[in-house]
């Protein structure tokens, strides 16, 4: 190409931008493309649900965070579960029905839900209905603070990434799921669970009773 020529000039500029232009919008179109797919939510649970069928509940093995102050037949359970190791495995609880609540310390919406769930395990855990908090994404000191301002006395496992989230369908937080004695799941709250929605899950996982998903209040995506 003669540089000196301005037609062939102007044509090798125009080629670089549309070439830059056309890079730039797969580049950008990739990019949404790995963010769908790093989102997507796993309905399986929610779809179960939905047509009247309990679900079966995604294993974990996680640390404890805090063993809280459970009455003494579920004191005896945790203890067994733990196996003296500060982990718990799920697959352990059964036999107990649980209420599973996914939260963290830097979700707001969280902070409004706390009280009514330490209203509720207070009532309900002399009925044997196991609560268990799940921390995720938080840092471990953030997060036994939290667990302390809000005075929350039943037991918390923690997961510092969002994997377990992921494998049960949780897209955000806080997220409650209600746990039949066999280990299956039952019922699912996504946001603030309502003091009615709570006590009515309860009643299911103690019962057996499959309950469609709901819809709560306010929540906070995972990170």
């Amino acid at each position: 190409m003669n540089a000196d020529n301005p037609t062939q000039r102007h044509g090798a500029v125009r080629l670089i931008g549309r070439t830059s232009t056309f890079l730039l919008a797969a580049g950008l179109i990739a990019l949404l493309a790995f963010g769908l797919t790093a989102r997507a939510t796993d309905t399986t649970i929610d779809d179960a649900l939905a047509q009247d069928q309990a679900a079966a509940a995604p294993g974990f093995t996680l640390d404890i965070l805090t063993r809280g102050t459970p009455p003494p037949e579920l004191a005896a359970t945790f203890a067994r579960a733990a196996d003296d190791d500060d982990r718990i495995d799920l697959r352990e609880l059964r036999g107990t029905p649980v209420v599973l609540n996914y939260g963290a310390s830097w979700c707001i919406p969280c902070r409004e839900e706390a009280p009514l769930l330490q209203r509720a395990w207070t009532q309900n855990a002399t009925d044997g209905v196991l609560f268990l908090g799940l921390n995720m994404q938080d840092a471990r000191s953030d997060a036994r603070n939290f667990l302390r301002a809000f005075k929350q006395t039943f037991p918390h496992v923690r997961d510092p990434t969002n994997d377990t989230a992921r494998r049960w369908g949780a897209s955000g937080i806080p997220e409650t799921f209600f746990i039949r004695r066999d280990g299956a799941i039952v019922g699912h709250v996504i946001g603030v669970v309502t003091a009615q929605q709570l006590q009515r899950g309860i009643a299911d996982a103690k019962a057996g009773r499959v309950q469609d998903p709901a819809r709560g209040g306010q929540f906070r995506p995972t990170r």
